[in-house]
């Protein structure tokens, strides 16, 4: 007897450490098994994987980038006919959309991470691909796009002339299970954390810069790797800061270091939906963001979770009186977002996604 489930592939460009990594994997094992056939599909190294998929099916086609698997992949989709394919990350949605003529009885979903009309201002010129300018025309192809904001949407909508009917906002899920910090009281002196890749658009130096001018003792730990880990450490230097700094380039306790914070700092020029910041709040430390795109103002609410400034200037200001009266409540803070963005919530909404989109394409 054939099956009525729909089958579903979930391909990612590899399973390091990140958030679309972590996210994507997520969604494939936990959507109901009872009405999906989920696939992960790992265009890298199964030696490179970070997590620990259990439960559904993985398919690493071992090769070292997107670019030299196109044949696999093309292989794969037509020997395996799923339902729907849904990719994440720019280089292999380019890929996927592109190649989505070919198998018109499958659905074709991308997953986008930023805000891209504003990362583009934050990209290294060397990374940009010669063949950048097919890149944006990708989206027409697709069925669905997913984006993790409203911000990001808009982008989409009105940067790239996505029609708003292929758009849909589904904010990222908590991916695991916090324990809510018992402490009421802050730290002596005051703790900071940051967990980000050292990239451009992240901002870290303008987090630096802003505790170079506070008037109080404080340690900070930054957590991540990236490129600009010599600037940054060069301008730590400069600001006579490095003994008030840890670095961590990587780890799997990420939880207990931010549990074990006092205040979540965010400097960021651009985000998609920033799983860091959830995750602090969910232990109850709280977030000082910059403003920027990419759901951040979806996130924190004032005075509750945190609180959003526009500058540097007014950074130091909100440090300077979170330092001297610490009100956060780790119950309310935790609360505010898992009230909003648990599995039970946010699932649901993807697997209503797929099954409307599904239905669609059988008509």
């Amino acid at each position: 007897m054939a099956s009525n489930k729909i089958n579903i592939t979930f391909a990612l460009p590899n399973l390091l450490p990140g958030g679309a990594e972590r996210v994507m994997s997520y969604v494939a094992e936990n959507i109901d098994s009872t009405r999906f056939n989920s696939t992960l599909l790992i265009i890298g190294y199964s030696k490179d994987a970070s997590y620990d998929i259990k439960n559904i099916n993985v398919v690493y086609l071992e090769k070292p980038k997107v670019s030299k698997s196109l044949v696999s992949l093309f292989k794969y989709i037509k020997t395996s006919k799923p339902d729907i394919l849904v990719s994440a990350i720019e280089h292999l949605n380019t890929v996927t959309g592109f190649m989505s003529v070919l198998f018109p009885k499958t659905a074709f979903i991308a997953r986008e991470v930023n805000v891209l009309s504003v990362l583009a201002n934050y990209e290294r010129e060397e990374k940009k691909s010669p063949l950048a300018f097919l890149v944006d025309k990708r989206f027409a192809f697709f069925d669905k796009v997913i984006c993790q904001s409203q911000d990001m949407l808009d982008d989409f909508h009105k940067n790239f002339n996505i029609k708003a009917d292929k758009l849909v906002v589904i904010n990222n899920p908590i991916t695991s299970n916090f324990q809510v910090k018992e402490r009421q009281t802050r730290n002596n002196p005051i703790r900071f954390i940051t967990v980000a890749r050292l990239d451009p658009q992240k901002g870290h130096h303008r987090i630096i810069e802003a505790l170079s001018q506070v008037s109080f003792d404080f340690h900070y730990t930054i957590i991540g790797k990236g490129v600009l880990e010599k600037d940054i450490f060069d301008q730590i230097e400069r600001c006579n800061l490095s003994d008030k700094i840890t670095y961590i380039p990587f780890t799997k306790e990420v939880s207990k270091y931010l549990s074990e914070s006092d205040l979540y700092l965010q400097g960021s020029y651009t985000e998609g939906f920033p799983n860091a910041i959830i995750e602090s709040c969910m232990v109850g430390t709280p977030v000082l963001a910059i403003d920027a795109p990419g759901g951040i103002n979806e996130i924190i609410y004032t005075d509750v979770n945190g609180k959003i400034v526009t500058d540097v200037k007014e950074f130091v200001a909100e440090l300077e009186k979170i330092n001297s009266n610490y009100t956060y409540n780790p119950v309310d803070v935790s609360t505010s977002v898992s009230s909003r963005y648990s599995s039970e919530i946010i699932l649901p909404k993807y697997e209503d996604l797929f099954i409307k989109v599904h239905q669609k394409r059988l008509k």
